[in-house]
């Protein structure tokens, strides 16, 4: 059975397996630092059973599936409190089995209680197969961002889309209205 569990600084050096996948957006130590001191909450690994190895990376044997790595944030004033999936990645040898969707439903019970009216995500708009296991999870595209993702060896940026899914304090759903036309990152709150 899988373990799912609180993410620790010891499993900073563990986990190059998942974050080496292309479309995993990777980040320094002091990110993830910051993120486990101010949201720990939010930040889960999985563990395969018995701890047995589940992945090798010239780097490093895993012990991981997958992680999810989120945070609270936005103003209750203006109805924009929710929760923010800052990273989601499966290990490649353990997609398509509901895992992703599992770490989803956790962030979004963490928001739930945290009084969130939404979960919002950025995904890139080339990533379809994540795109979608997003919408099946209840979530819509509410804007576009413009050249939100760096890209490398010279060619363009790439654009994301920001998705979002209402919580129940949102009973209106006004946290879902799309807006009409696409933003730059700097426009971003």
């Amino acid at each position: 059975m899988t373990t799912l569990r609180a993410f620790t600084c010891d499993d900073l050096f563990r986990f190059n397996n998942i974050n080496l996948d292309p479309l995993t957006e990777t980040y320094g130590i002091p990110f993830y630092l910051q993120y486990l001191a101010h949201w720990p909450e939010y930040f889960i690994v999985a563990e395969a059973p018995g701890g047995e190895l589940m992945g090798y990376s010239a780097a490093a044997l895993m012990l991981f599936m997958f992680t999810v790595m989120g945070k609270a944030e936005g103003s209750v004033a203006r109805e924009e409190w929710h929760g923010h999936v800052t990273a989601l990645s499966v290990a490649p040898e353990f997609r398509r089995l509901g895992l992703a969707a599992k770490l989803m439903e956790l962030l979004e019970e963490i928001s739930e209680k945290k009084g969130g009216f939404f979960v919002d995500l950025f995904v890139r708009v080339s990533n379809q197969v994540a795109v979608n296991m997003y919408k099946q999870l209840g979530y819509s595209v509410y804007r576009t961002v413009l050249e939100y993702y760096s890209a490398s060896s010279g060619e363009p940026d790439e654009d994301a889309y920001d998705m979002r899914k209402a919580l129940s304090r949102d009973t209106e759903k006004k946290s879902v209205i799309p807006l009409p036309h696409p933003v730059r990152p700097e426009d971003i709150e």
